[in-house]
């Protein structure tokens, strides 16, 4: 059964109503990203780092996945699929796709501070005074900037594996996400969806660029690969 690889951004889930967060002058509502979404911010403020995820959470738990994700999942009809997501929304796994890996973290999840590998299932906002059982506060199972991307290889090993290459909803502008399409092997098909594609097809060797929002192009990718 060929293998394809899918790397999905916020654009596959801007359709279920999750917002993309980063304005065009870079502030994610209204906030400095470096106040929000790193370790240092943390550290400095960890309430309002609280309170912006725990909007967040809040709401992911009100939407559900739009038919991009399930066309993804259509596509385990024929093919092996595996997505690699910078989403940390649950949404592939609310479509029942079964290959998922989640490069920055994960919405619904917490971890302790001090011990990355306490992680629990939370679906509640997050306090201070909430903690992990090794008495450290819990905090976001999200990867901040500045921080090490810990499934990074694993990821990289899925996409050498990849005979289609399918990326949706995503600038491939932010790394170490958008070094992942140098990994798959020469020749492969790329199929770039996205309503304002910022790929050359002088860039990538076999690309078809399907300039659509992620549900009429998961569509028409379909079409293309499903016989």
């Amino acid at each position: 059964m060929k293998r394809i690889v899918v790397l999905t951004g916020a654009g596959i889930s801007a359709e279920s109503g999750i917002s993309t967060f980063r304005d065009a002058n870079g502030l994610w509502e209204g906030h400095d990203i470096m106040e929000v979404a790193s370790p240092q911010g943390f550290r400095n403020n960890p309430s309002l780092v609280l309170d912006f995820y725990n909007q967040r959470r809040r709401q992911l738990l009100e939407v559900t996945p739009n038919k991009a994700h399930f066309n993804l999942k259509k596509l385990e009809e024929q093919y092996h699929v595996d997505i690699i997501t910078q989403n940390v929304d649950d949404l592939h796994e609310r479509a029942h796709s079964s290959n998922i890996l989640h490069l920055h973290g994960e919405l619904l999840k917490a971890r302790s501070t001090f011990n990355e590998t306490l992680v629990y299932p939370w679906k509640k906002d997050i306090l201070l005074g909430d903690l992990a059982e090794d008495k450290a506060q819990l905090r976001p199972h999200i990867v901040w900037f500045g921080e090490d991307v810990p499934l990074l290889e694993k990821a990289i090993t899925i996409t050498e594996q990849a005979d289609v290459l399918v990326i949706i909803g995503t600038s491939m502008q932010v790394y170490p996400a958008a070094s992942l399409v140098n990994f798959v092997r020469p020749e492969t098909p790329i199929y770039f969806i996205d309503p304002k594609p910022s790929v050359n097809k002088n860039v990538f060797n076999n690309l078809t660029i399907i300039k659509d929002v992620a549900t009429l192009g998961t569509d028409k990718l379909l079409n293309l690969l499903l016989f």
